[in-house]
Protein backbone atom coordinates (compact mmCIF):
# COMPACT_ATOMS: atom_id res chain seq x y z
CA UNK A 1 0.00 0.00 0.00
CA UNK A 2 1.41 3.33 -1.17
CA UNK A 3 2.14 5.95 1.34
CA UNK A 4 0.07 9.18 1.25
CA UNK A 5 1.90 12.30 0.04
CA UNK A 6 2.56 14.71 2.85
CA UNK A 7 0.27 17.78 2.85
CA UNK A 8 2.10 20.96 1.88
CA UNK A 9 1.72 23.57 4.51
CA UNK A 10 1.45 27.18 3.15
CA UNK A 11 2.61 29.76 5.58
CA UNK A 12 0.99 33.14 6.08
CA UNK A 13 4.16 34.76 4.79
CA UNK A 14 3.92 32.81 1.57
CA UNK A 15 0.24 33.78 1.12
CA UNK A 16 1.07 37.43 1.65
CA UNK A 17 3.76 37.25 -1.03
CA UNK A 18 1.37 35.64 -3.50
CA UNK A 19 -1.22 38.32 -2.82
CA UNK A 20 1.35 41.05 -3.41
CA UNK A 21 2.36 39.47 -6.72
CA UNK A 22 -1.28 39.17 -7.78
CA UNK A 23 -1.90 42.81 -7.00
CA UNK A 24 1.26 43.90 -8.85
CA UNK A 25 0.19 41.88 -11.89
CA UNK A 26 -3.26 43.53 -11.84
CA UNK A 27 -1.68 46.98 -11.49
CA UNK A 28 0.72 46.43 -14.38
CA UNK A 29 -2.08 45.05 -16.53
CA UNK A 30 -4.33 48.00 -15.66
CA UNK A 31 -1.59 50.53 -16.41
CA UNK A 32 -0.83 48.83 -19.73
CA UNK A 33 -4.50 48.82 -20.70
CA UNK A 34 -4.80 52.44 -19.64
CA UNK A 35 -1.81 53.44 -21.76
CA UNK A 36 -3.24 51.57 -24.75
CA UNK A 37 -6.61 53.27 -24.26
CA UNK A 38 -4.97 56.71 -24.01
CA UNK A 39 -2.86 56.12 -27.13
CA UNK A 40 -5.87 54.81 -29.03
CA UNK A 41 -7.86 57.82 -27.84
CA UNK A 42 -5.19 60.24 -28.97
CA UNK A 43 -4.93 58.56 -32.36
CA UNK A 44 -8.70 58.53 -32.68
CA UNK A 45 -8.94 62.17 -31.66
CA UNK A 46 -6.24 63.09 -34.15
CA UNK A 47 -8.09 61.33 -36.93
CA UNK A 48 -11.40 62.84 -35.82
CA UNK A 49 -9.83 66.27 -35.55
CA UNK A 50 -8.33 66.09 -39.03
CA UNK A 51 -11.38 64.60 -40.72
CA UNK A 52 -14.32 66.11 -38.84
CA UNK A 53 -13.56 68.65 -36.13
CA UNK A 54 -11.07 70.78 -38.06
CA UNK A 55 -13.33 70.72 -41.11
CA UNK A 56 -16.09 72.22 -38.97
CA UNK A 57 -13.98 74.96 -37.43
CA UNK A 58 -15.08 78.42 -38.59
CA UNK A 59 -12.55 80.26 -40.74
CA UNK A 60 -14.57 83.40 -41.47
CA UNK A 61 -17.38 84.76 -39.29
CA UNK A 62 -19.38 87.78 -40.41
CA UNK A 63 -21.99 89.11 -37.98
CA UNK A 64 -22.37 85.60 -36.54
CA UNK A 65 -22.66 83.75 -39.88
CA UNK A 66 -19.80 81.31 -40.44
CA UNK A 67 -17.98 79.48 -43.21
CA UNK A 68 -16.03 76.44 -42.06
CA UNK A 69 -12.57 75.11 -42.89
CA UNK A 70 -13.88 72.50 -45.33
CA UNK A 71 -15.57 75.07 -47.57
CA UNK A 72 -12.59 77.40 -47.30
CA UNK A 73 -10.23 74.66 -48.46
CA UNK A 74 -12.56 73.67 -51.31
CA UNK A 75 -12.69 77.29 -52.48
CA UNK A 76 -8.91 77.57 -52.36
CA UNK A 77 -8.55 74.40 -54.44
CA UNK A 78 -10.99 75.78 -57.00
CA UNK A 79 -9.08 79.06 -57.19
CA UNK A 80 -5.81 77.18 -57.62
CA UNK A 81 -7.37 75.04 -60.35
CA UNK A 82 -8.35 78.21 -62.20
CA UNK A 83 -4.78 79.49 -62.07
CA UNK A 84 -3.51 76.12 -63.27
CA UNK A 85 -6.04 76.05 -66.12
CA UNK A 86 -5.07 79.58 -67.14
CA UNK A 87 -1.38 78.70 -67.14
CA UNK A 88 -1.93 75.55 -69.18
CA UNK A 89 -4.09 77.39 -71.71
CA UNK A 90 -1.33 79.96 -72.31
CA UNK A 91 1.32 77.25 -72.39
CA UNK A 92 -0.53 75.01 -74.85
CA UNK A 93 -1.35 77.96 -77.08
CA UNK A 94 2.33 78.88 -77.15
CA UNK A 95 3.24 75.32 -78.11
CA UNK A 96 0.57 75.33 -80.81
CA UNK A 97 2.02 78.44 -82.45
CA UNK A 98 5.66 77.51 -81.85
CA UNK A 99 6.28 80.27 -79.29
CA UNK A 100 9.01 79.81 -76.69
CA UNK A 101 7.50 81.06 -73.39
CA UNK A 102 10.98 81.76 -72.00
CA UNK A 103 11.86 84.21 -74.79
CA UNK A 104 8.51 85.93 -75.32
CA UNK A 105 8.57 88.72 -72.74
CA UNK A 106 4.81 89.27 -72.53
CA UNK A 107 3.95 85.58 -72.26
CA UNK A 108 6.82 84.95 -69.85
CA UNK A 109 5.61 87.75 -67.58
CA UNK A 110 2.07 86.36 -67.53
CA UNK A 111 3.21 82.82 -66.78
CA UNK A 112 5.59 84.02 -64.06
CA UNK A 113 2.78 85.93 -62.37
CA UNK A 114 0.62 82.80 -62.31
CA UNK A 115 3.53 80.73 -60.98
CA UNK A 116 4.08 83.29 -58.22
CA UNK A 117 0.43 83.10 -57.19
CA UNK A 118 0.52 79.31 -57.06
CA UNK A 119 3.82 79.33 -55.15
CA UNK A 120 2.34 81.49 -52.36
CA UNK A 121 -0.80 79.69 -51.11
CA UNK A 122 -1.47 82.40 -48.52
CA UNK A 123 -2.05 84.96 -51.28
CA UNK A 124 -4.77 82.82 -52.82
CA UNK A 125 -6.10 82.16 -49.32
CA UNK A 126 -6.49 85.90 -48.72
CA UNK A 127 -8.41 86.26 -51.97
CA UNK A 128 -10.74 83.43 -50.96
CA UNK A 129 -11.31 84.94 -47.50
CA UNK A 130 -12.23 88.23 -49.17
CA UNK A 131 -14.68 86.41 -51.46
CA UNK A 132 -16.23 84.53 -48.53
CA UNK A 133 -16.67 87.77 -46.57
CA UNK A 134 -18.35 89.45 -49.53
CA UNK A 135 -20.61 86.45 -50.10
CA UNK A 136 -21.79 86.43 -46.48
CA UNK A 137 -22.47 90.18 -46.54
CA UNK A 138 -24.47 89.83 -49.75
CA UNK A 139 -26.54 86.96 -48.38
CA UNK A 140 -27.20 88.82 -45.14
CA UNK A 141 -28.44 91.86 -47.07
CA UNK A 142 -30.58 89.63 -49.27
CA UNK A 143 -32.18 88.03 -46.22
CA UNK A 144 -32.83 91.42 -44.64
CA UNK A 145 -34.46 92.80 -47.78
CA UNK A 146 -36.48 89.74 -48.76
CA UNK A 147 -34.38 88.67 -51.75
CA UNK A 148 -34.75 84.91 -52.24
CA UNK A 149 -32.98 82.57 -54.67
CA UNK A 150 -35.00 79.37 -54.97
CA UNK A 151 -33.80 75.94 -55.99
CA UNK A 152 -35.82 76.37 -59.17
CA UNK A 153 -33.82 79.54 -59.89
CA UNK A 154 -30.61 77.57 -59.42
CA UNK A 155 -31.85 74.75 -61.67
CA UNK A 156 -32.64 77.21 -64.45
CA UNK A 157 -29.27 78.94 -64.07
CA UNK A 158 -27.51 75.58 -64.40
CA UNK A 159 -29.51 74.67 -67.50
CA UNK A 160 -28.78 78.05 -69.07
CA UNK A 161 -25.09 77.74 -68.28
CA UNK A 162 -24.94 74.38 -70.04
CA UNK A 163 -26.96 75.62 -73.00
CA UNK A 164 -29.94 73.40 -72.25
CA UNK A 165 -33.24 75.19 -72.84
CA UNK A 166 -36.19 72.79 -72.31
CA UNK A 167 -38.67 75.46 -73.42
CA UNK A 168 -36.76 76.40 -76.55
CA UNK A 169 -33.56 78.32 -77.26
CA UNK A 170 -33.95 82.07 -76.56
CA UNK A 171 -33.98 84.12 -79.74
CA UNK A 172 -31.39 86.91 -79.94
CA UNK A 173 -32.96 90.32 -80.33
CA UNK A 174 -31.61 93.39 -82.05
CA UNK A 175 -31.33 96.40 -79.77
CA UNK A 176 -29.94 99.84 -80.30
CA UNK A 177 -28.79 102.24 -77.61
CA UNK A 178 -28.42 105.63 -79.27
CA UNK A 179 -26.59 108.25 -77.22
CA UNK A 180 -28.24 111.53 -78.11
CA UNK A 181 -26.24 114.56 -77.04
CA UNK A 182 -27.43 118.16 -77.10
CA UNK A 183 -27.01 120.26 -80.23
CA UNK A 184 -24.27 122.89 -80.01
CA UNK A 185 -25.53 126.36 -79.33
CA UNK A 186 -24.67 129.41 -81.41
CA UNK A 187 -22.31 130.49 -78.63
CA UNK A 188 -20.42 127.21 -78.83
CA UNK A 189 -20.25 127.35 -82.63
CA UNK A 190 -18.83 130.85 -82.34
CA UNK A 191 -16.16 129.73 -79.88
CA UNK A 192 -14.78 126.87 -81.97
CA UNK A 193 -15.65 124.48 -84.78
CA UNK A 194 -16.55 121.09 -83.31
CA UNK A 195 -14.37 118.15 -84.31
CA UNK A 196 -16.97 115.52 -83.42
CA UNK A 197 -20.70 115.33 -84.28
CA UNK A 198 -23.06 116.57 -81.61
CA UNK A 199 -25.13 113.37 -81.81
CA UNK A 200 -23.60 109.90 -81.89
CA UNK A 201 -25.83 106.93 -82.70
CA UNK A 202 -24.05 103.57 -82.51
CA UNK A 203 -24.97 100.79 -84.90
CA UNK A 204 -27.30 98.04 -83.80
CA UNK A 205 -25.69 95.23 -81.86
CA UNK A 206 -26.84 91.76 -80.95
CA UNK A 207 -27.59 91.03 -77.33
CA UNK A 208 -25.93 87.63 -76.78
CA UNK A 209 -27.80 84.74 -75.30
CA UNK A 210 -26.77 83.49 -71.90
CA UNK A 211 -23.64 81.43 -72.28
CA UNK A 212 -21.21 79.68 -69.97
CA UNK A 213 -18.28 81.91 -68.95
CA UNK A 214 -15.21 79.91 -69.91
CA UNK A 215 -12.66 82.57 -68.88
CA UNK A 216 -10.41 81.49 -66.00
CA UNK A 217 -9.81 84.44 -63.62
CA UNK A 218 -8.72 85.21 -59.98
CA UNK A 219 -12.09 86.81 -59.42
CA UNK A 220 -14.38 86.04 -56.79
CA UNK A 221 -16.73 83.70 -58.51
CA UNK A 222 -15.09 80.67 -60.39
CA UNK A 223 -15.92 79.80 -63.99
CA UNK A 224 -17.35 76.39 -64.86
CA UNK A 225 -14.40 75.03 -66.77
CA UNK A 226 -12.82 71.56 -66.46
CA UNK A 227 -9.09 71.04 -66.57
CA UNK A 228 -7.68 72.42 -69.80
CA UNK A 229 -6.04 69.70 -71.89
CA UNK A 230 -4.75 69.45 -75.42
CA UNK A 231 -7.17 67.68 -77.78
CA UNK A 232 -5.08 64.94 -79.34
CA UNK A 233 -7.77 62.86 -81.08
CA UNK A 234 -7.80 63.30 -84.90
CA UNK A 235 -10.43 65.69 -86.22
CA UNK A 236 -13.55 63.88 -87.46
CA UNK A 237 -16.61 65.63 -88.87
CA UNK A 238 -19.30 65.34 -86.16
CA UNK A 239 -22.93 64.45 -86.76
CA UNK A 240 -25.35 67.02 -85.39
CA UNK A 241 -27.58 65.63 -82.65
CA UNK A 242 -30.21 67.36 -80.53
CA UNK A 243 -29.13 68.42 -77.04
CA UNK A 244 -31.46 66.26 -74.99
CA UNK A 245 -32.19 66.15 -71.30
CA UNK A 246 -30.05 63.04 -71.10
CA UNK A 247 -27.18 64.84 -72.79
CA UNK A 248 -27.43 67.75 -70.40
CA UNK A 249 -27.54 65.43 -67.38
CA UNK A 250 -24.51 63.51 -68.66
CA UNK A 251 -22.48 66.71 -69.04
CA UNK A 252 -23.61 67.89 -65.63
CA UNK A 253 -22.56 64.63 -63.96
CA UNK A 254 -19.23 64.73 -65.77
CA UNK A 255 -18.64 68.23 -64.42
CA UNK A 256 -19.53 67.12 -60.90
CA UNK A 257 -17.16 64.16 -61.09
CA UNK A 258 -14.31 66.50 -62.04
CA UNK A 259 -14.95 68.90 -59.16
CA UNK A 260 -15.36 66.00 -56.76
CA UNK A 261 -11.60 65.50 -57.12
CA UNK A 262 -11.24 68.91 -55.44
CA UNK A 263 -13.46 67.89 -52.53
CA UNK A 264 -16.56 69.64 -53.87
CA UNK A 265 -20.01 68.15 -53.36
CA UNK A 266 -22.99 68.82 -55.61
CA UNK A 267 -24.37 71.13 -52.93
CA UNK A 268 -21.10 73.10 -53.04
CA UNK A 269 -21.28 73.24 -56.83
CA UNK A 270 -24.80 74.65 -56.84
CA UNK A 271 -24.09 77.10 -54.04
CA UNK A 272 -20.73 78.50 -55.11
CA UNK A 273 -21.22 78.65 -58.88
CA UNK A 274 -24.91 79.47 -59.22
CA UNK A 275 -26.72 80.41 -56.03
CA UNK A 276 -24.06 82.91 -54.92
CA UNK A 277 -23.91 84.42 -58.40
CA UNK A 278 -27.69 84.91 -58.46
CA UNK A 279 -27.68 86.51 -55.01
CA UNK A 280 -24.86 88.83 -56.04
CA UNK A 281 -26.66 89.90 -59.21
CA UNK A 282 -29.98 90.53 -57.45
CA UNK A 283 -28.37 92.46 -54.61
CA UNK A 284 -26.34 94.45 -57.13
CA UNK A 285 -29.52 95.35 -59.01
CA UNK A 286 -31.10 96.56 -55.79
CA UNK A 287 -28.24 98.59 -54.30
CA UNK A 288 -27.32 100.21 -57.63
CA UNK A 289 -30.87 100.93 -58.80
CA UNK A 290 -30.29 104.67 -58.37
CA UNK A 291 -27.05 104.85 -60.36
CA UNK A 292 -27.67 107.62 -62.89
CA UNK A 293 -27.52 106.97 -66.62
CA UNK A 294 -25.99 110.41 -67.13
CA UNK A 295 -23.42 112.61 -65.41
CA UNK A 296 -22.58 116.27 -65.03
CA UNK A 297 -19.76 117.11 -67.44
CA UNK A 298 -17.88 120.17 -68.64
CA UNK A 299 -16.27 120.81 -72.01
CA UNK A 300 -13.31 123.13 -71.52
CA UNK A 301 -9.95 124.19 -72.88
CA UNK A 302 -6.91 125.68 -71.17
CA UNK A 303 -3.62 127.48 -71.56
CA UNK A 304 -0.97 126.69 -68.92
CA UNK A 305 1.93 129.07 -68.30
CA UNK A 306 4.72 129.29 -65.73
CA UNK A 307 3.70 132.42 -63.76
CA UNK A 308 0.69 134.51 -62.83
CA UNK A 309 1.81 137.63 -64.71
CA UNK A 310 1.98 135.76 -68.01
CA UNK A 311 -1.41 134.21 -67.29
CA UNK A 312 -2.95 137.65 -66.67
CA UNK A 313 -1.42 138.97 -69.89
CA UNK A 314 -2.87 136.09 -71.94
CA UNK A 315 -6.29 136.51 -70.30
CA UNK A 316 -6.25 140.21 -71.24
CA UNK A 317 -5.46 139.28 -74.86
CA UNK A 318 -8.28 136.75 -74.93
CA UNK A 319 -10.77 139.24 -73.55
CA UNK A 320 -9.65 141.66 -76.27
CA UNK A 321 -10.55 139.08 -78.93
CA UNK A 322 -7.34 137.09 -79.48
CA UNK A 323 -7.76 133.54 -80.77
CA UNK A 324 -7.58 131.00 -77.94
CA UNK A 325 -6.16 128.20 -80.10
CA UNK A 326 -3.41 130.40 -81.46
CA UNK A 327 -2.32 131.54 -77.99
CA UNK A 328 -2.48 127.96 -76.69
CA UNK A 329 -0.22 126.68 -79.47
CA UNK A 330 2.28 129.49 -78.86
CA UNK A 331 2.33 129.61 -75.06
CA UNK A 332 0.78 126.58 -73.32
CA UNK A 333 2.91 124.21 -71.28
CA UNK A 334 0.21 121.55 -71.70
CA UNK A 335 1.90 119.49 -74.41
CA UNK A 336 -1.01 117.04 -74.60
CA UNK A 337 -3.55 119.67 -75.66
CA UNK A 338 -1.71 122.76 -76.96
CA UNK A 339 -1.73 121.54 -80.57
CA UNK A 340 -5.50 121.01 -80.42
CA UNK A 341 -6.18 124.51 -79.14
CA UNK A 342 -5.95 123.49 -75.48
CA UNK A 343 -9.14 121.44 -75.82
CA UNK A 344 -9.70 118.89 -73.02
CA UNK A 345 -12.97 117.57 -74.43
CA UNK A 346 -15.83 116.60 -72.10
CA UNK A 347 -14.93 115.41 -68.59
CA UNK A 348 -16.65 114.72 -65.30
CA UNK A 349 -15.58 115.59 -61.78
CA UNK A 350 -12.69 113.61 -60.39
CA UNK A 351 -10.62 113.74 -63.59
CA UNK A 352 -8.70 117.03 -63.41
CA UNK A 353 -6.83 118.58 -60.43
CA UNK A 354 -9.35 119.77 -57.88
CA UNK A 355 -8.52 123.48 -58.12
CA UNK A 356 -8.74 123.39 -61.94
CA UNK A 357 -11.89 121.27 -61.88
CA UNK A 358 -13.60 123.63 -59.43
CA UNK A 359 -12.87 126.63 -61.63
CA UNK A 360 -13.99 124.89 -64.84
CA UNK A 361 -17.33 123.73 -63.39
CA UNK A 362 -18.03 127.23 -62.02
CA UNK A 363 -17.72 128.95 -65.42
CA UNK A 364 -20.60 129.84 -67.73
CA UNK A 365 -20.30 128.71 -71.36
CA UNK A 366 -17.85 131.04 -73.13
CA UNK A 367 -16.54 132.55 -69.89
CA UNK A 368 -12.77 132.79 -69.29
CA UNK A 369 -11.45 132.17 -65.79
CA UNK A 370 -9.11 134.24 -63.70
CA UNK A 371 -5.61 132.69 -63.52
CA UNK A 372 -5.81 129.47 -61.45
CA UNK A 373 -2.69 128.07 -59.81
CA UNK A 374 -2.30 124.31 -60.19
CA UNK A 375 0.45 121.75 -59.90
CA UNK A 376 1.50 122.20 -63.55
CA UNK A 377 1.52 126.01 -63.48
CA UNK A 378 -1.01 128.81 -63.93
CA UNK A 379 -4.17 127.94 -65.85
CA UNK A 380 -6.41 130.10 -68.03
CA UNK A 381 -9.59 128.09 -68.55
CA UNK A 382 -12.50 128.65 -70.92
CA UNK A 383 -15.78 126.76 -70.68
CA UNK A 384 -17.15 125.47 -73.98
CA UNK A 385 -20.06 123.48 -72.56
CA UNK A 386 -21.69 122.25 -69.34
CA UNK A 387 -24.51 119.70 -69.21
CA UNK A 388 -25.71 116.28 -68.06
CA UNK A 389 -24.51 113.81 -70.69
CA UNK A 390 -25.70 110.20 -71.18
CA UNK A 391 -23.35 107.40 -70.23
CA UNK A 392 -22.26 104.77 -72.73
CA UNK A 393 -22.99 101.13 -71.87
CA UNK A 394 -19.38 100.71 -70.70
CA UNK A 395 -19.46 103.88 -68.61
CA UNK A 396 -22.74 102.85 -66.99
CA UNK A 397 -21.42 99.35 -66.26
CA UNK A 398 -18.31 100.86 -64.66
CA UNK A 399 -20.48 103.20 -62.59
CA UNK A 400 -22.59 100.27 -61.36
CA UNK A 401 -19.46 98.30 -60.45
CA UNK A 402 -18.00 101.27 -58.58
CA UNK A 403 -21.26 101.84 -56.68
CA UNK A 404 -21.52 98.16 -55.72
CA UNK A 405 -17.89 98.02 -54.55
CA UNK A 406 -18.47 101.11 -52.44
CA UNK A 407 -21.57 99.48 -50.97
CA UNK A 408 -19.55 96.38 -50.09
CA UNK A 409 -16.89 98.53 -48.46
CA UNK A 410 -19.53 100.33 -46.39
CA UNK A 411 -21.05 96.99 -45.35
CA UNK A 412 -17.69 95.73 -44.11
CA UNK A 413 -17.10 98.90 -42.14
CA UNK A 414 -20.33 98.38 -40.21
CA UNK A 415 -19.93 94.63 -39.71
CA UNK A 416 -18.06 92.37 -37.31
CA UNK A 417 -15.70 90.23 -39.38
CA UNK A 418 -13.58 87.60 -37.59
CA UNK A 419 -10.96 85.52 -39.40
CA UNK A 420 -9.48 82.45 -37.67
CA UNK A 421 -5.81 82.86 -36.76
CA UNK A 422 -4.86 79.38 -37.97
CA UNK A 423 -6.11 79.71 -41.56
CA UNK A 424 -2.61 80.19 -43.00
CA UNK A 425 -1.55 76.77 -41.66
CA UNK A 426 -4.45 75.10 -43.45
CA UNK A 427 -4.26 76.59 -46.95
CA UNK A 428 -4.08 73.81 -49.58
CA UNK A 429 -1.13 73.85 -51.98
CA UNK A 430 -2.85 71.60 -54.52
CA UNK A 431 -3.67 71.33 -57.38
CA UNK A 432 -0.32 72.39 -58.79
CA UNK A 433 1.39 72.91 -62.11
CA UNK A 434 3.44 69.77 -61.51
CA UNK A 435 0.29 67.63 -61.44
CA UNK A 436 -1.13 69.42 -64.50
CA UNK A 437 2.00 68.77 -66.54
CA UNK A 438 2.09 65.15 -65.35
CA UNK A 439 -1.49 64.72 -66.62
CA UNK A 440 -0.58 66.42 -69.90
CA UNK A 441 2.41 64.16 -70.49
CA UNK A 442 0.43 61.07 -69.49
CA UNK A 443 -2.31 61.99 -71.99
CA UNK A 444 0.24 62.56 -74.75
CA UNK A 445 1.97 59.25 -73.98
CA UNK A 446 -1.32 57.35 -73.98
CA UNK A 447 -2.28 58.85 -77.33
CA UNK A 448 1.13 58.07 -78.82
CA UNK A 449 0.54 54.40 -77.99
CA UNK A 450 -3.02 54.49 -79.30
CA UNK A 451 -2.46 56.55 -82.46
CA UNK A 452 -1.24 53.69 -84.72
CA UNK A 453 -4.45 51.79 -83.95
CA UNK A 454 -6.79 54.66 -84.81
CA UNK A 455 -8.47 54.64 -88.26
CA UNK A 456 -7.34 57.35 -90.66
CA UNK A 457 -10.24 59.78 -91.15
CA UNK A 458 -11.54 60.05 -94.70
CA UNK A 459 -11.39 63.65 -96.00
CA UNK A 460 -14.78 65.16 -96.74
CA UNK A 461 -14.99 66.20 -100.42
Amino acid sequence: MAKDKPTKIVSKKHLARLERERRQTQLITGVAIGIIVVIAGLIGYGILNQTVLKARQPVVTVNGDKVDMREFQVRVKIARQQYVDQYMQYYQMAMMFGIDPSTDSSLSSTLNQIQTQLATPSTIGEQVIEDITNDLLIRQYAKATGIVVSQADVDKAIQDAYGYFPNGTPTPTLTSTPLVYSTLSSTQYALMTPTIPATITPTETLVPTQTLDLTATATTVPSITPTATVTLVPSITPTATPYTLEGFQANYKKELSFYATLGMTEADFRKLYFESRLYRQRVTDMVTANVAHSKDEVWARDIIVADEATAQSIRTQLLAGADFATLAAANSLDTTSKDSGGDWGWFAKGIRPIEVETAAFALKVGEISQPVQGTAGWYIIQSLGHEDRPLTDTEYSNAVTAAFNQWLSDQKTGSKVVVASNWTANVPDQPSLDSAFANLYATATAYAKLAPQLPTPTPTP
